[in-house]
């Protein structure tokens, strides 16, 4: 079962743990199944050596020996937790080495379409664990204890919660047989193209999920579904591919929701110390997603143990704590990361119905103990007043026993005006960056983005503010003022929105131009040029269409056909030698 690291996974179809045999051409890569996933692996308990991996499937995907170790301790709860029978969590790894799997074309136009928060990771796995712990008189230990897990690079908890609820029973009833059908089924599913429902079968059940895109409006619900006539059975419909249930998440923290934005959004590190796995993972994942539409850029762990890889990275004293967001149910960590600022212990949660008794917000130095109370532990003064109609409003709705999911479309709603209003005048100030439409002319290098100044900002605040979109009272002025001098401006967050929306800009630019030159009189321009530099028009011409048929331009079908057009004209005005070199036959 040992893989080794040097060389790139080869996805070839066989047996589990077998020679690939010819159910199809031989070494044709698994593209379908690696559009989803990039493995599935099933851990158990060896009494010699502990966790163990007891196979990888596809059988040659290669994972370095840090990332096995990795996946075997992530995949168990660590002994504090005592989860008996069945229980789902999720993990996420830092991938080791280089890119070892090419992205396919479909991989690429997948991300392009996809929200910024839920595209591909590129450097960081996520690992989906359901494991199984039972008595069993037949096993020495006493007990029968194993995860199956699926790895991906894709956020969508919520399908894959959905898959393995499905998958992981019947295999841990007839193993390696159900594995390798199941493998097979999702090597015949479509490519998860934004915007688009899709029919997955899998065990004779159809799972009926829509692919987010960046049409999708934040505000407004999950698009109609397709319709279940010619269906059968008649398919079971996902509202969502990764959103989890953020009521049920922040139960025992409604009252500092607030607060946690705020934290979230500044990039500060945060330690969650929960009874379990699940409850880690769920809390995490939540508070990492309580910033969308802006992607969380910060390091997060929805489940960390003493033995993971980066464990003396980020229990380092010697420098400041990282951003990072961990999640842990050992309560080891409450010591080992006392000089953190702020510190999450949740309780046991409780039955669905009334509301949980709420975490008080206690002083980091009341932190001292293992046995530590449940509390949020931080001497932050948040900037914005608490929303308390906001939590009137949902303890109506658990009076009035409201669904889980209503109450959640009413939280995700008032976290989405949090964030969108303190978005607006930054995307505001961004686009005074953008140089004028007039200013791009057709035979000239387009003009550059105006470069961000931090101070024009801040004085641009006073006429595009958040008090003009934000009704929550508070210093929204001075959370600004201090993200800047603190984190904000330094942290990831602002780096990936940057980044992203300069992108965006230049890629505009590139098609306005582009729609310049498609616009202007060619053969005018042409009397008087060189062939070099008509050649080189051609290039660039053929470079950018390239670029927006592979949707990395957000150029109209009419401009497209029309450059095509001027690529030939000009191409025949040249003398035949060099046609021949720009098309040959």
């Amino acid at each position: 079962m040992d893989q080794g690291s040097a060389a790139g996974p080869h996805r070839a179809r066989g047996r589990l743990g077998a020679p690939s045999c010819g159910a199809r051409a031989p070494g044709a890569p698994w593209a379908r199944f690696s559009a989803w996933l990039e493995c599935v692996c099933v851990v158990t308990f060896d009494l010699e050596l502990g966790q163990a991996l007891e196979l990888v499937y596809p059988s040659d995907f290669q994972l370095t020996d840090k990332e096995k170790s990795s996946i075997c301790y992530l995949s168990f709860p660590d002994s504090h937790s005592g989860c008996l029978g069945d229980t789902q969590f999720s993990f996420r790894i830092r991938q080791c080495g280089g890119q070892r799997r090419p992205w396919h074309t479909d991989d690429r136009h997948c991300d392009s379409g996809a929200p910024v928060s839920l595209q591909r990771e590129p450097a960081h796995y996520f690992g989906y664990v359901y494991f199984r712990q039972v008595k069993d008189s037949s096993v020495k230990r006493g007990y029968f204890q194993k995860s199956l897990v699926l790895v991906s690079r894709l956020p969508f908890v919520r399908l894959f919660q959905a898959l393995l609820s499905l998958v992981a029973p019947e295999y841990f009833d007839k193993l390696a047989p159900c594995l390798e059908a199941v493998c097979d089924e999702i090597d015949q599913w479509p490519a998860p193209v934004p915007g688009q429902t899709l029919n997955l079968p899998v065990m004779g059940v159809i799972l009926q999920v829509h692919i987010p895109s960046r049409a999708d409006k934040p505000e407004s619900g999950p698009p109609k579904q397709c319709s279940h006539e010619n269906l059968l059975p008649a398919p079971v419909v996902l509202t969502s591919v990764h959103e989890l249930d953020l009521f049920r998440c922040f139960r025992p923290v409604l009252a500092h929701v607030q607060l946690l934005w705020e934290l979230m959004l500044l990039g500060e590190p945060l330690l969650v110390l929960a009874p379990s796995p699940a409850v880690s993972s769920e809390m995490v994942l939540a508070l990492t997603s309580c910033l969308q539409p802006l992607k969380f850029c910060c390091d997060y762990r929805p489940y960390f143990t003493v033995h993971d890889s980066e464990f003396k990275e980020f229990t380092t004293r010697t420098q400041a704590p990282p951003s990072v967001v961990l999640g842990v149910t050992n309560p080891f960590f409450i010591k080992t990361l006392q000089h953190w600022p702020h510190v999450l212990r949740i309780g046991e949660p409780k039955m669905p119905g009334d509301l949980p008794k709420q975490v008080k917000l206690k002083k980091p130095s009341r932190l001292k103990t293992l046995d530590t109370k449940p509390g949020l532990y931080t001497a932050y003064m948040t900037y914005l007043h608490r929303d308390k109609a906001l939590l009137r409003r949902l303890l109506k709705g658990l009076q009035k026993k409201r669904p889980s999911d209503v109450q959640t479309a009413v939280l995700r709603r008032h976290l989405l005006e949090l964030t969108q209003s303190f978005l607006s005048p930054l995307e505001h100030y961004m686009a005074s960056l953008m140089p004028l439409q007039k200013s791009i002319t057709p035979w000239k290098t387009p003009p550059q983005i105006h470069p961000f100044h931090q101070d024009d900002f801040l004085r641009s605040l006073e006429h595009s503010g958040p008090q003009l979109t934000c009704l929550l009272k508070g210093d929204r002025l001075g959370l600004y003022r201090w993200a800047d001098s603190r984190r904000f401006f330094k942290s990831p967050h602002f780096d990936g929105w940057y980044r992203q929306r300069h992108k965006e800009m230049a890629q505009k630019l590139e098609a306005l131009h582009l729609e310049a030159i498609c616009e202007a009189n060619i053969e005018i321009w042409m009397k008087d040029k060189s062939e070099v530099e008509v050649v080189d028009l051609v290039l660039k011409l053929r470079e950018r269409l390239v670029r927006a048929q592979g949707h990395q331009l957000p150029v109209k079908e009419a401009t497209l056909k029309r450059a095509r057009l001027y690529i030939e004209t000009v191409i025949g005005s040249l003398p035949k030698d060099l046609q021949v070199v720009l098309c040959p036959p």
